[in-house]
């Protein structure tokens, strides 16, 4: 009787559809049909190429077994050397393997096969252009074999972002981020708070409809506040990682700034290893952001090459290239300052030579980044004293690169110091993104991810403040869950019922 009350009760608050007699927490969330078309791409990379490998996935994948390589009844996952045939003309188009993947053990979870032909763009288009033949049999559509995993469970939405961002890492911090989160890292954590969720939904919900009618215990609501004070927490602490993922996944935007004929064209070139920006001893040579992504030490680096600050501008083109360097200089994740290390020691007395950097600084409209005494500039700042093979005596510059660790004496001209700065960025780079190997958690990646962790979070802390009404209460659980739902793409809330059943033993 119980088991029917509580199905009833469902059904009237409209959490039942009359034709699945199933109910969903969100309409984002239903798993939308599969096209029935069967589809087909080259999977492999594009241009001349020893090997291409083309994927076929639908209903209709088996036909090119069958009509393209002679095979009725082909074994599966097994490699078999066949020659390809035009299915209407059946003309030879090549010879290549072809592997038989009956769904669901496939990667869209459908029927699929693979022709492995040779590379050359001729035997594609020719493969293609048999393929289009076959009745059923059309173009894939971007991402859609991963869409289509998605759609047979095979995926989640963080194991889809995760293979996408495999596929475009450029570095090794990257890669080793990217496979973490396409191997599920991400999906078990946020499976894990949303079965919580779940979990603690379903004891509100029976705590609303069945404490005065069932001996489910008066504590039930207590232990839930407990439980999801713990979540929050650690929803909180995901959160707080200073955008470390986020930062690793899109390269660490980094400006190079300066007054002019520093030497900061000169050091983009060295950074970079190659003459990228344009070298010259007259000042105000950059008028332009140049930017150039970069690895550098595993970690990836968007580097920019600025106009000289300077106050008095005459000239219209370099107030706007001024302008431009400002702008990219407080938009930066990172600065690189580069200053003339003779005209500072030539303008300063030995002893104060770090008063005479901060003003350097601030005269070049960058006070803001100017520090406390113990950094120098802001942590997230490298100070290189550039030009020191023109200097005698280094002494008064060597205390105050070992006082400092954010500054860096090097020579442009000679290279000396360049070893020690890259060794400073790459410190301050896996300091900014984080340690891919040594993190037990994973990052967060994706800015949709924080969107709606920070609603999730938001939806917990109105939870707390509803606790005198467990109807509204449950409703802002119910608001969390949706919002976890959109992060993984799935949220089926009859697993709500199933909680109930299996805690309270509801009708047995």
């Amino acid at each position: 009787m119980i088991v029917i009350k509580r199905l009833k009760l469902y059904t009237s608050r409209g959490y039942f559809s009359a034709k699945t007699s199933k109910r969903f927490l969100c309409d984002d969330n239903i798993k939308a049909s599969v096209e029935k078309s069967t589809i087909y791409a080259l999977s492999s990379g594009h241009g001349k190429c020893g090997v291409a490998v083309v994927r076929v996935s639908g209903p209709k994948a088996k036909e090119v077994c069958h009509k393209m390589a002679g095979l009725s009844d082909p074994k599966p996952r097994l490699a078999t050397l066949r020659k390809i045939w035009d299915p209407v003309t059946k003309e030879m188009l090549d010879r290549g393997l072809v592997i038989w993947f009956p769904g669901p053990r496939s990667f869209t979870g459908e029927d699929s096969c693979e022709l492995q032909v040779h590379g050359g763009p001729a035997v594609v288009a020719a493969v293609f252009n048999a393929l289009s033949k076959i009745p059923g049999f059309r173009p894939a559509e971007a991402g859609e074999f991963t869409k289509r995993a998605f759609h047979a469970g095979k995926l989640d939405l963080t194991e889809v972002e995760g293979l996408a961002d495999l596929i475009h890492a450029e570095t090794e911090a990257q890669r080793r981020q990217a496979i973490r989160q396409a191997e599920g890292a991400l999906a078990k954590l946020y499976g894990e708070w949303r079965k919580e969720l779940l979990r603690n939904l379903a004891h509100v919900e029976a705590h609303i409809d069945f404490d005065e009618s069932e001996d489910i215990g008066g504590d039930v609501f207590y232990a839930a506040e407990l439980s999801l004070h713990q979540l929050r927490d650690s929803i909180q602490e995901h959160l707080s990682d200073n955008r470390r993922g986020e930062i690793l996944r899109s390269g660490v935007h980094t400006a190079i700034v300066g007054a002019p004929n520093a030497g900061k064209s000169s050091l983009l070139n060295i950074i970079c290893r190659r003459q990228a920006a344009i070298v010259s001893p007259v000042a105000g040579t950059t008028r332009d952001v140049l930017e150039l992504t970069i690895d550098v030490g595993g970690y990836p680096m968007i580097l920019a090459d600025t106009a000289g600050l300077r106050q008095e501008v005459v000239d219209e083109i370099e107030k706007e290239g001024v302008s431009r360097a400002q702008n990219k200089a407080a938009s930066a994740d990172f600065l690189l300052l580069v200053v003339d290390a003779p005209s500072i020691m030539n303008n300063s007395k030995i002893q104060d030579i770090r008063s005479t950097i901060c003003y350097h600084f601030a005269s070049l409209g960058l006070a803001a980044d100017v520090c406390d005494s113990k950094n120098m500039v802001s942590p997230n700042c490298i100070v290189t004293l550039n030009k020191i093979d023109m200097l005698g005596d280094l002494e008064p510059l060597r205390a105050v690169e070992q006082q400092y660790s954010n500054v860096v004496l090097m020579s442009c001209k000679t290279e000396e110091g360049v070893p020690e700065l890259i060794s400073k960025l790459t410190h301050k780079l896996s300091s900014m993104c984080g340690s891919t190997i040594t993190n037990v958690n994973p990052a967060l990646t994706q800015a949709r991810h924080r969107h709606h962790l920070v609603a999730c979070v938001d939806c917990l802390d109105r939870f707390f403040q509803c606790t005198g009404d467990t109807v509204l209460a449950a409703h802002q659980l119910r608001k969390a869950l949706r919002h976890i739902g959109h992060i993984t793409g799935h949220v089926s809330s009859e697993q709500i019922l199933d909680v109930i059943f299996r805690d309270f033993c509801i009708g047995k």
